[in-house]
């Protein structure tokens, strides 16, 4: 269970290829999930039917036909970004609220990214992507707010890699410090 910026197609295949489950939001995780005019809308692509041959088709029964295929820069592992252009748009009745542009609407879309988003949806709303992160909420989280609110740390003063590993580290040292000395207070 990670936060939301670790929801990468990266990470997902990592996860898949080291027998790892995904339970890693991704960024527009809550909402998707919380938002039920946008999970809904039926101008996004991904709500598009896909119809027999793979052709998706829009809230007008228009197909979108590939156009190409591109590699996305800097991928490790070779994601792709498709591009679909609707056949005709002329006339349409809902061009207003699907394209913003006087030319037949184009789509980029992941296919493989966004059946592993679905994949995370599922996995994080089950019983044990429940607990997942519960558990990590109260592990992880906790403390940094204790650093903060408690002990009135608020930012890291200090400039350069070492200097600011120095004080992340004085300070990790005063709160366990600080815990221990209040255990030993209660075993007293």
């Amino acid at each position: 269970v990670a936060d939301a910026g670790y929801g990468s197609y990266n990470n997902y295949i990592f996860c898949g290829q080291h027998g790892m489950e995904k339970y890693m939001k991704f960024t527009m995780f809550k909402k998707e999930t919380t938002d039920k005019k946008y999970h809904e809308d039926p101008f996004r692509a991904v709500n598009f039917p896909i119809v027999e041959g793979g052709i998706m088709r829009c809230p007008n029964g228009k197909s979108f036909y590939l156009q190409y295929r591109k590699n996305v820069k800097g991928n490790k592992y070779g994601r792709q970004k498709e591009v679909y252009q609707c056949e005709d748009c002329s006339g349409c009745p809902y061009a207003e609220q699907c394209k913003k542009t006087d030319k037949n609407r184009t789509v980029r879309i992941n296919r493989e990214l966004t059946a592993m988003h679905q994949e995370v949806i599922e996995n994080l709303e089950s019983i044990q992507g429940a607990l997942l992160r519960m558990n990590r909420s109260i592990q992880a989280e906790g403390t940094f707010g204790i650093m903060k609110n408690d002990r009135w740390y608020k930012r890291i003063v200090r400039r350069g890699i070492k200097s600011v590993l120095l004080e992340v580290f004085l300070v990790s040292i005063g709160h366990n410090l600080y815990k221990y000395h209040n255990k030993q207070k209660k075993v007293a």
